[in-house]
């Protein structure tokens, strides 16, 4: 069988299939700071056979909590003479313009730890000046004094030449062989000298404490009887070996979020739904993606910690584009200092979770806020796992929101999940309506713990027609990462003018880079048979300072090749920019090769139950309270029970061991023949 495991916030994920297509899940709790603990939990708590597992895949928040957390090692910078201050000179293009208390990011190396070197190259790779090992020797001797266990190369324009990177990183092995290295190139070969120094910091920072969580965890997994192949998932929706991983574990920063998005890309390929709107839920976060004919879009511009108000910290490799924001089942809600409700982005975590949970929690949470208005059962919590104190829940609503707003404790408890809708609307807009996109031509995705209770009221106010709620909805990251390939991102920088252009020079190029790439998989015992190439390039006006990623025909580039891709450029130009430029200059920045090492994904079962009375899946009738149509009498039925082609009129709620989805008024739900939900929402 094929297995996959995802650390969550709050909770630990495991879905398995097996050879003949059926689907088992599983659920436990997050075991901070020993993430490896909660693996050996579900794999033990979905009783699989260990010896079965064939396949194991795992995502993890391990990279960006210790980003977040500060929780890496002392690190050092190396870089070329008169580039130390790169890091804390950063950019100029403020998030926050007119704010006069703005401060930079602190940079993760501080300055007594950045030493220069004497070497120089110039943009076209060529060496001006050679590198100085005594120099360098010197600094790696004065960053040991320091007691540094990671050090980052970065050198000016490496990404055209990385000799002087791989001189360095070959001196500092040969002096001290124990510390943790990274040169730029081995991350990024983009230019932009602040984010590739950033991005290179970032890897090295975090590289012991990904080689320490990696070894502990695959000596776990030994232990305990797993063999076959195992690999990590990657922030650019495809997974690497765990080898690999330890090496660029940057790689791995979004690893958890983004397997979900790939899975509802699989999903729509399978129901025939090329754009989607993926949306997750979870314990501390919601995160959604936009999905446009079947691709998930990826981007390089991607930035921790980043916000309206502060800047954050660039990392150049490739991340599926997703929003994200501090609003999950576990947000808490509270009064500002003018009396306003807000919700999140401060999260009760796994311990000690929603004052429901029963495990000390005082502060109401969004989950809380569910209970309260019926869309929750008491009876239901991790499929009755979790034994319910609703009237802890409702004291705590009524002493932090609802005593100071002078409403009641429903009210406050739908004010809750009023707020929560907003916000997290806010992110669906920001990655559809701002970005040129109408909501109404995509079908919305909802998953996690908390997508399908919330997905019917924000599909309405985007006026999205049809909402999936997929099988094994709660753990449906995990559920992703069992459809991934193995997959590698290789970005050069080629700055040349498209009508200057020699297509012998191009294809030289796409050669050496699917000639890495083959090279790569093969150390990864992947054959070259099963490696799939899918070319892209960042393309300008000249004179512009940004570029749009444009697909790029496979094969030996022609005259003809060269001019369909100028073609999309265009179009994709006008879609982002509403303008576009025809006759104007076209310049190429970067060539984009991604790899694919295809591997054997399994083939889902249809479900065997075809129809079927809707009385046999009735579990009760209880009020629930619904924001433009008050309380209504609503029927609540159990998913394991419903059949394929079973059709439910809203106001409905249907519910498994760890998800409820919520149908409104005037919506119908219906079940496909793989027993994914479907909801009509009647816009």
């Amino acid at each position: 069988m094929r297995v996959a495991t995802d650390i969550g916030g709050t909770f630990t994920d495991l879905v398995y299939v097996d050879h003949e297509g059926r689907i088992g899940v599983a659920k436990s709790d997050t075991t901070p700071p020993h993430f490896e603990q909660g693996v050996m939990d579900v794999i033990r708590k979905a009783g699989l056979r260990e010896e079965d597992i064939q396949d194991f895949i795992h995502g993890t928040t391990v990279i960006i909590n210790a980003l977040t957390e500060r929780k890496g090692v002392k690190t050092g910078l190396i870089t070329t003479k008169g580039f130390r201050d790169v890091l804390e000179i950063g950019r100029g293009n403020r998030p926050d313009l007119f704010n006069i208390h703005y401060k930079k990011p602190v940079p993760f190396v501080p300055r007594y730890l950045r030493y220069e070197v004497e070497e120089r190259l110039n943009y076209k790779g060529e060496e001006l000046v050679p590198l100085n090992r005594e120099n360098l020797r010197n600094a790696v001797e004065a960053l040991r004094k320091e007691g540094v266990q990671a050090i980052a190369v970065c050198f000016l324009h490496a990404y055209a030449n990385p000799s002087h990177e791989q001189e360095a990183v070959a001196l500092i092995k040969q002096v001290w062989p124990e510390v943790a290295v990274t040169a730029s190139h081995e991350v990024t070969k983009e230019w932009r000298e602040y984010e590739r120094t950033s991005t290179a910091v970032l890897n090295s920072y975090v590289k012991p404490i990904a080689a320490k969580y990696i070894d502990s965890l695959e000596k776990k997994l030994e232990e305990i009887g797993v063999g076959g192949n195992k690999y990590i998932m990657q922030s650019n929706s495809g997974t690497t070996t765990f080898e690999q991983a330890k090496q660029s574990p940057i790689h791995m920063v979004e690893s958890g979020p983004v397997a979900g998005i790939f899975g509802a890309a699989m999903l729509g390929k399978l129901l025939g739904e090329k754009n989607i709107i993926a949306f997750d839920i979870g314990g501390t976060t919601a995160k959604c993606s936009l999905i446009e004919s079947g691709e998930v879009k990826v981007t390089t511009d991607y930035k921790i910690e980043w916000d309206r108000r502060h800047a954050g910290y660039p990392i150049k490799v490739p991340v599926v584009d997703i929003v994200e924001i501090g609003n999950g089942g576990g947000s808490i809600a509270w009064i500002d200092e003018v009396g306003s409700l807000k919700v999140g982005p401060q999260s009760a975590g796994a311990m000690p979770g929603p004052v429901a949970y029963g495990r000390g929690g005082t502060e109401p949470t969004t989950t809380d806020a569910n209970l309260i208005t019926g869309r929750l059962s008491a009876k239901n919590f991790l499929g009755g796992e979790i034994q319910v104190d609703v009237e802890a829940t409702r004291r705590a609503i009524e002493e932090k929101v609802a005593r100071r707003l002078g409403v009641s404790v429903e009210e406050a408890a739908l004010g809750i999940i009023r707020i929560a809708n907003a916000n997290m609307l806010n992110a669906l807009k920001l990655i559809s309506v701002r970005r040129g996109y109408d909501p109404r031509d995509f079908t919305l995705v909802a998953f996690g713990g908390g997508g399908s209770m919330h997905a019917m009221a924000l599909a309405r106010e985007l006026k999205i027609k049809k909402v999936i709620v997929p099988v094994a909805a709660s753990v449906f990251s995990a559920w992703g990462m069992l459809m991934t390939d193995l997959r590698h991102d290789y970005i050069q920088t080629y700055i040349r003018r498209t009508h200057q252009l020699s297509m012998d020079e191009l294809n030289t190029e796409w050669e050496r880079l699917e000639a890495q790439a083959i090279s790569q998989f093969e150390s990864e015992h992947i054959p070259s048979d099963k490696v799939v190439f899918v070319r892209y390039a960042d393309m300008r006006y000249l004179g512009q300072e940004h570029t749009v990623k444009v697909p790029v025909p496979g094969g030996v580039l022609d005259i003809t090749g060269l001019q369909e891709a100028e073609r999309r450029f265009h179009e994709l130009h006008e879609q982002h920019y509403t303008f576009k430029l025809e006759g104007a200059p076209i310049e190429i920045v970067n060539l984009h090769l991604t790899a694919l090492g295809t591997v054997q994904k399994p083939t889902l079962s249809k479900l065997e139950k075809i129809g079927g009375s809707v009385d046999e899946a009735l579990k009760e009738i209880r009020p629930v309270l619904f924001e433009t149509f008050g309380w209504q009498e609503t029927p609540v039925f159990d998913r394991a029970r419903m059949g394929a082609g079973i059709t439910v009129q809203g106001p409905a709620i249907v519910e498994e061991s760890s998800a409820s989805t919520v149908v409104e008024p005037g919506q119908t739900l219906s079940v496909d023949e793989y027993g994914n939900l479907m909801i009509d929402t009647g816009v």
